[in-house]
């Protein structure tokens, strides 16, 4: 772990470290200014800080109710996207992005284990389920290699759903394909972190191992906050702040204790339950997996948090595994995920699917929701200045297909990108030529990334 935290001030007290957002009062007169829009620069220090976050969808989506009718500037958005309308002129709908990597290409059965592994690597993952797995590194490692530095964090890499790192889970794919997104090199994916406990102590846990371990003990011991072990450093910092930036550090503040007390709420209702024994499985404790929604938006808090305060630019969040079965039953989908994808037809699995996918733009609503309140420098939000890709490397779960894929591209990136419109790109464009475009803007630039073929027009 690096002992920086980016240009940043940060409170610190035993076994922690509460990185503080963008605040006017403590930005230096010298600080150089933003980057023109457009330029594709990413200088550390510079007023206006790019973002980049990867979030998937398993087992593809009810297209019907997803794509928008007209080209061009958005109307009324598809039944699916419909929770996303407050945001609309941060949202792009791109139509016509491919995945050739995740097709079969000789390899036969396993299109969930190569839609996932191939996503943001753009490789074809190598038939095994053996300790021989290899595809590529993926667009956030490439990223986090260029930039992470500047922060304490090179990247995060957040998830809903527990997944294998070895075994045969797809038709002779690795359990590895299917249950990671963001591969730091070609045989090493970066697993992600499901507790949201975990996510938290490890954002506000301080560089001294041994005193996070006392500071941890003691907030359980006794019931305490974080917050507690920085009251010190909070009071001397607020005599140095305006008005304005003492309400938005009070607001801020607020929040991380409110994520902090409902984390624990979640981690006593996961002690308190009483499941059925499962012979040498333990249920985690702390991952409130009897609450999908709450878990994800959690996540999702920490995705904010951590962009904030500058703690990481680039971030991965997976809602669940490719291939997942879980239900849904309190949106009225019983039934497993997966097992509804292989539809047929039937019109009432269509509906169920489309519940499930609309359930998954809802959390995203609320992940966008939280990002466009945080303001940030020359008035400015963190939607304003983040580039969110969202989608699934499967387009219809029933035909397993890869092509014009269910992809979504949110935010602005600084002002350099124009939203609100449904960009229908040629046949089979790779999804490839988007990630090239991105890295342009997150100063990350290179000419080829897995199966690109040019930069996408966003």
């Amino acid at each position: 772990m690096k002992p920086h935290v980016s240009r940043r001030t940060a409170l610190k007290g035993l076994g922690t470290v509460v990185a503080l957002p963008w605040l006017e009062s403590l930005a230096s007169a010298a600080a150089p200014v933003a980057a023109p829009v457009g330029t594709g620069t990413q200088a550390a220090g510079s007023a206006v800080i790019r973002r980049a976050a990867f979030l998937y969808m398993p087992n593809g989506v009810n297209m019907q109710y997803w794509v928008p009718k007209e080209e061009g500037k958005l109307g009324t958005l598809p039944e699916i996207l419909q929770p996303l309308e407050p945001f609309k002129d941060h949202l792009n709908v791109l139509t016509n992005l491919a995945l050739d990597k995740a097709k079969p290409n000789g390899d036969g059965p396993g299109d969930h284990a190569r839609a996932m592994s191939a996503f943001l690597t753009g490789r074809q993952p190598r038939k095994t389920y053996g300790a021989d797995i290899r595809v590529g590194t993926s667009a956030d490692q490439h990223i986090a290699a260029a930039v992470g530095d500047h922060t304490r964090f090179s990247s995060l890499e957040l998830g809903i759903e527990r997944g294998q790192q070895a075994g045969n889970c797809d038709s002779g794919y690795s359990c590895a394909y299917s249950s990671n997104l963001s591969w730091r090199s070609e045989s090493t994916p970066n697993a992600k972190e499901v507790d949201p406990k975990l996510v938290f102590d490890r954002l506000f846990g301080g560089y001294d191992s041994k005193e996070q371990s006392e500071a941890r003990a003691k907030r359980d011991l006794y019931n305490k906050s974080i917050l507690d072990f920085v009251s010190e450093d909070t009071k001397a910092l607020g005599s140095r702040l305006g008005q304005g930036d003492q309400r938005k550090l009070d607001e801020y503040l607020t929040a991380v204790r409110e994520i902090e007390q409902r984390i624990e709420k979640m981690r006593r209702a996961a002690v308190d339950r009483k499941p059925i024994p499962k012979p040498n499985v333990p249920e985690p404790a702390g991952i409130p997996s009897k609450d999908v929604a709450e878990h994800i938006r959690l996540m999702c808090d920490m995705m904010v948090l951590a962009f904030q305060t500058d703690l990481t630019r680039v971030v991965t969040l997976p809602f669940a595994n490719d291939g997942s079965n879980r239900p849904y039953p309190f949106i009225g989908v019983p039934e497993g995920h997966h097992d509804l994808s292989h539809h047929g037809r039937d019109s009432k699995k269509l509906e169920k699917i489309k519940k499930i996918n609309t359930f998954y733009a809802t959390q995203l609503a609320y992940l966008l929701g939280k990002m466009k309140a945080v303001k940030e420098a020359n008035g400015s939000t963190l939607l304003d200045n983040v580039m969110l890709v969202y989608g699934s490397g499967i387009g219809d779960g029933d035909r397993h297909n890869h092509d014009d894929l269910p992809i979504l591209f949110m935010g602005k990136g600084g002002g350099s990108v124009e939203a609100g419109r449904h960009l229908k790109y040629p046949k089979d464009t790779p999804l490839m030529n988007l990630y090239l475009s991105i890295f342009d803007r997150m100063g990350a630039p290179v000419e080829r990334f897995g199966d690109s073929t040019g930069r996408l027009k966003i």
